[in-house]
Parts: structure tokens; C-alpha cells; sequence
């Protein structure tokens, strides 16, 4: 069988390539748009600047762990710093990066969705494409439209399972193999607590996987490939670091110092899997897949209402929006069907593991590993927002399962289909007849129904929780007018309320008295100054938060005096409402008060200047003068 004969039987017919390009658009430019949206009337001022202000110095020649300390893996903020270099300080060019992976990562979910359904579902091309439509406002930039670490990864996690897809779809393949391999490495340098439980998840998985092909004398190459190209990918990485920062310094601050500072207390991680409604929701569960077992023999209203059981869980957020307008309380019901997914596909991807083959063999579990790396950061509540693909992937491979323990639906062939010379399927599938007409439309009598039900109450109430922007409470994005930047540095920055004036003055007033030759220490770093006014930083923190700041304010009274800081700048009403933070701001305040004295004070900003010693011993004279005898 030829190339092109190959080719045609894994993208299908001209007018099925043509509606697959108008899905594949639509669903890029409606999460892109979603982005730009967000970005147009809202910013989040603290993780916004950390990610600009640090590519900025990343930028300009630092290096990040070993002349500052950095809690954070590399990778976004090399890109934001090379978008940085490339094509100057310009906000826009970032809200742009955001809207393109966004958009890309709809589209890497739904092809991966469809390639789980195949043989799963008749006409599987629309259940995928429905259950991607949620993604249009639960995209990786959609919840929180700036540049940052947890958005990338799921995008580097989904790059890495299309690849591996790819590997089961043609074995031969030695490209794919090196790729896929090579991929697995990218998402533990984009953020460590999600990507290092994804890599060794995926060692560990394909190790089984080689083990059983290799029970069943199948060829072993494809996976070993896979496994030595992670590997040498790993190693280099390694050896780069090495190079650049040192490998001491990477793993103090990567490991140590964010395990220190970041890692939940394991019941709080346990702590999503105890709320009592999780049992009544798989109660329901239990109950569809009942219904499910016994619709075979029976009509298609039993599959239906099995479908209908089985969507419960998730149809409950959309009901819920009529019955309570809170919008922290519809965010809870929304973020509770993690859960009870979890617990779900975990039961169904164990009873059916024997229906798959290949990588898909193992696909679920890596999922699962990669969702709860992510909870490490801040459990069900803080880390879901980027996360929302892998939801919809683990829901489409539980449907695939579903579908073929019950309905018989695996892909089954004859000899000499050109499919399976195409690699499409793994050659060990069984060559028996192809199930009925009424098997196959029992599948989708179930699948079709029960995607449409979850994906529209997913589309709803995740539009809902978007709009809110109650995942972003932290911050304050509800008051007052709505302002955008006139700096040029950061056109197309809006955010409600006086921020963006009051920073304007504080950029102003910098150009106008503070020699850009003097370092400057900013406290507590909620805005990007040095991204906005293009200064070189010389203090080697620029957020004051406990997670990412190694040092106590007498050390950074310390460190104040070596790097010879010269001017203090402490903004007084924060867009962050985290009390600690403001606490934090002011114990650090009292202490440099010792060696800097109040200069100015401008709409939001302090200005203080470093006291002149000889004027202090002068002052320190005419006292002893005026003394009494």
C-alpha cells in the first residue's frame, strides 16, 4: 500500500478533510476570541507581573537560578523572554501568544478525542466535536488569560498524548516514536509538579506496556524507542541546565525550595474525594450503567435514560445557576465534578483495560496522574482552571470504554482492510464480523445523547464561571470604570478601577527623578515596572510572596546594602486582597524604614530614598550638642 493510500485512510474523504478544517477553525478561533475577550476586561496584576517581569530580566541576560533564586521551571518564561527579545515590550504580543495555544489546545483535544472515540462510536467525528465545545470558555487561557505556567504545560501534556496516539496508529514509524518520547520531557520544564508526575506516570506505564506487547510477541520497538528518546531528551535538558545555571542550583529552588514552600499536606490532597455528595452522584452513575447493562436486550428508551443517569453529575451545575445566583457557590458545584470523574473513569479504565491495546492501553491512568500533579499547586479549587482539556479527554476515553464494554464496538476487521494496513488500528485486534447495525446504533443512542447533555451543561456553567471570574477572587477586577494603558509598553492592558493611573504616575514620576542607573527595590511587586519602563533589575527578588521569596526583611535589608539600593517604592492599595501578602509587605517596610526615608507620595506609591550617611552622623552630632551636661 502506498503513502498516499495510507494517507487517505487516516484523514478520511476531500469533504470529510473540509469539515474537519471548518471544525478545527471554528474551535480555535472561538477559544482565541474567549481570550482576547477576557484580556480585554480584566488583568490580574500579581501573577501577571511575575511572569512579565521575570522574562524581562530573563531577557536581558540573567540567569534564572543562578543569579536569582526562581521556584518555577524554565520553559514559559524563556518563551515570554524570547517573544520579549524578538519583538520588543509589547503587551499585546503576549495576549496574542495566549490566544494562539488556547485556540491550539481545543484543537489537540478534540483530534485526541476523536482518535479515543474511532471504533468506539458510530460517526464519532460529532460526539468528539461536541464535547470539545465546553473548551470554547474552560480553554487553558480562558479562565486566566495571561502567559503562565499552568495554561502551558496542559498544552505540552496534550502535545504529548497526540504523539503517543500517533504511535499506536502506525507502530513502524520511527519518527513518531523519537517524537513522542522527546515530547513526554517537555511538560517537567514548563511546571515540575505536573509535568514530573506525567514523565514518570508515562516510564512506568509503557514499561507495562512493553511488557505485555512483548507477552503477546508483538514488536517491542515502537515503545523502546519512545522510552530511550525520553531518555536522551531528559539528558540533554539535564546537561543544558548544567551548562547554564548548574544542576545544585536548579534543584534547590525547583525541588527544595518550592517543595518547601508549595507542597499540600497529603489529606488536603485526599481532601477533594470526601465531600458527601460524590457517592450520591455515583450512585446515579451506577444506576446508568445498570440501565446500560440491561438496554442491550431491550429498546433504546432504556439507553436513553441510561444516558440521562450518567450525565447527571454533570448536568447538575447548569440546573444549579436557576437555583442560586452566588457565584462561589455555582464555581463549587461545577469544580465538584472532578471527582466524581475521576473515581469513574479510574473503575471503568480498570474493568475494561483488556478492550484496549497499545498506548491506549495505559492512556486513562496517565491522565489521572497528570490531573492530580496538577492538584498539587492548589488542590481542586486553585489548579482546575488550565486543566479542563484532560477533563474532557478523560470523559471521552470513560464514553469509549462504556461504549465498547457493553455494545461489542471495538474496531473489528477483516483481512486485508486498508486500514489496518495503515496502521490505524494495532494488528492484534480480532478479525471477527463487525457488530450489528442494531449493536452499533445502541452505541450511539447512548454516546450521542449523553455527550450532548454534559457537553451543553459544561458549555453553560462553564461560561457562567468564566464571566464571573470567581476563580480570580483574589484579586480585585470589580471596581470602578474600566481603564486601559496609554504606556505603550503595555497597550491593551484593562482593568477596572485607578491601577493603571496610579502606575502611570509612578512610571512618570520614576522618569523624571530616579536616574536609571540606581537600583530600585519595589515592594511588593504587584505591577511591571521594569517590563514598562524597560530598567535593568539589580534586587534579586521582584515578588515579595513566601512562595517564590527565600528571604527574611533582615536579609533583605542585607541584600539592600550589597546591591547598593538606592530607592524604595511601596505601593499602598493592592489589587490582591490576600491579607498576608499586605502583612508581609509591611514587616518588610518596617525594616528598610531603617535606611530609607519617605521622599514623596503619589496616588498608590511611596516614594522613599536611601538616607545619606553623613547626614545622619551630622543630625546624630547636633544632638549630642543640644544635649544637657
Amino acid at each position: 500500500m502506498n503513502s498516499n493510500d495510507t494517507s487517505a485512510a487516516i484523514t478520511g474523504s476531500p469533504r470529510q478533510r473540509l469539515i474537519d478544517f471548518v471544525a478545527a477553525f471554528f474551535l480555535f478561533l472561538s477559544t482565541a476570541l474567549v481570550v482576547v475577550w477576557q484580556n480585554s476586561r480584566l488583568a490580574v496584576l500579581w501573577d501577571l507581573s511575575y511572569t512579565l517581569e521575570n522574562s524581562y530580566r530573563i531577557s536581558l541576560g540573567d540567569i534564572p537560578y543562578r543569579d536569582f533564586p526562581f521556584a518555577h521551571a524554565p520553559l514559559t518564561f524563556l518563551i515570554q523572554a524570547a517573544i520579549i527579545k524578538t519583538t520588543g515590550r509589547v503587551f499585546w504580543h503576549h495576549v496574542a501568544y495566549c490566544a494562539i495555544v488556547g485556540g491550539l489546545s481545543t484543537i489537540l483535544t478534540w483530534r485526541i478525542m476523536q482518535t479515543v472515540l474511532r471504533g468506539a462510536v458510530t460517526h464519532f467525528r460529532l460526539p468528539a466535536f461536541v464535547l470539545a465545545l465546553p473548551l470554547i470558555p474552560l480553554g487553558v487561557y480562558c479562565v486566566f488569560p495571561h502567559p503562565f505556567y499552568d495554561p502551558d504545560c496542559t498544552f505540552a501534556i496534550l502535545l504529548s498524548v497526540f504523539l503517543l496516539q500517533r504511535l499506536d496508529l502506525k507502530p513502524s514509524s520511527v519518527t513518531r516514536a523519537l517524537l513522542a518520547g522527546l515530547a513526554l520531557v517537555i511538560p517537567l520544564f514548563v511546571k515540575q509538579n505536573t509535568g514530573l508526575p506525567f514523565l514518570s506516570a508515562a516510564a512506568v506505564l509503557l514499561i507495562a506496556v512493553l511488557l505485555i506487547v512483548r507477552l503477546r510477541k508483538q514488536t517491542v520497538r515502537p515503545y523502546l524507542l519512545t522510552l530511550a528518546s525520553a531518555m536522551l531528551g531528559l539528558a540533554v535538558a539535564l546537561l543544558l541546565i548544567q551548562f547554564k545555571a548548574g544542576l545544585k542550583n536548579y534543584w534547590r529552588w525547583t525541588i527544595q525550595f518550592a517543595a518547601q514552600r508549595r507542597t499540600p499536606a497529603l489529606n488536603e490532597m485526599l481532601g477533594i474525594y470526601a465531600g458527601k455528595t460524590i457517592l450520591l452522584w455515583l450512585g446515579f452513575i451506577a444506576a446508568g450503567v445498570i440501565f446500560l447493562w440491561l438496554g442491550r436486550r431491550r429498546n433504546y428508551l432504556w439507553v436513553l435514560v441510561s444516558a440521562l443517569l450518567v450525565a447527571a453529575p454533570f448536568i447538575w451545575p447548569a440546573i444549579y445557576l436557576l437555583r442560586d445566583r452566588d457565584s462561589s457557590e455555582r464555581a463549587d458545584r461545577l469544580l465538584a465534578v472532578w471527582p466524581v470523574l475521576l473515581i469513574f473513569s479510574f473503575l471503568v479504565a480498570v474493568v475494561t483495560i483488556k478492550k484496549r491495546r497499545g498506548v491506549a492501553l495505559v492512556m486513562p491512568f496517565l491522565i489521572i496522574a497528570a490531573i492530580h500533579g496538577a492538584f498539587m499547586s492548589q488542590q481542586l479549587w486553585g489548579s482546575t482552571y488550565a486543566i479542563w482539556p484532560l477533563f474532557m479527554i478523560l470523559l471521552a476515553m470513560t464514553l469509549a470504554s462504556l461504549a465498547r464494554l457493553r455494545f461489542n464496538a471495538e474496531l473489528v476487521l477483516q483481512p486485508g482492510d486498508r486500514r489496518l494496513d495503515a496502521g490505524l488500528v494495532p494488528p492484534a485486534i480480532g478479525r471477527t464480523s463487525p457488530p450489528s447495525k442494531r449493536i452499533r446504533d445502541l452505541a450511539s443512542w447512548f454516546a450521542i445523547p449523553l455527550t450532548v447533555m454534559v457537553a451543553l451543561s459544561l458549555l453553560i456553567s462553564g461560561g457562567f464561571y468564566v464571566c464571573s471570574h470567581e476563580r480570580l477572587d483574589y484579586a480585585n477586577l470589580d471596581e470602578g470604570e474600566l481603564r486601559r494603558s496609554t504606556l505603550p509598553q503595555l497597550k491593551g492592558l484593562s482593568m477596572r478601577g485607578d491601577w493603571n493611573p496610579n502606575f502611570e504616575e509612578l512610571v512618570r514620576y520614576s522618569e523624571r527623578e530616579i536616574p536609571r542607573d540606581e537600583g530600585i527595590l519595589i515592594l511588593p511587586g504587584e505591577d511591571p515596572f521594569y517590563y514598562a519602563t524597560g530598567r535593568r533589575p539589580r534586587f534579586p527578588v521582584l515578588l515579595f510572596d513566601h512562595t517564590v521569596n527565600p528571604y527574611s526583611p533582615e536579609e533583605l535589608l542585607r541584600l539592600a546594602r550589597e546591591r547598593d539600593i538606592r530607592w524604595l517604592i511601596v505601593k499602598q492599595d493592592l489589587q490582591d486582597e490576600d491579607e498576608y501578602v499586605e502583612q508581609e509587605r509591611d514587616r518588610i517596610t518596617e525594616v528598610l524604614e531603617q535606611e530609607f526615608e519617605q521622599v514623596q507620595s503619589l496616588g498608590n506609591y511611596d516614594i522613599y530614598r536611601r538616607k545619606d550617611p553623613n547626614t545622619s552622623k551630622d543630625n546624630s552630632d547636633d544632638d549630642d550638642d543640644t544635649s544637657p551636661n
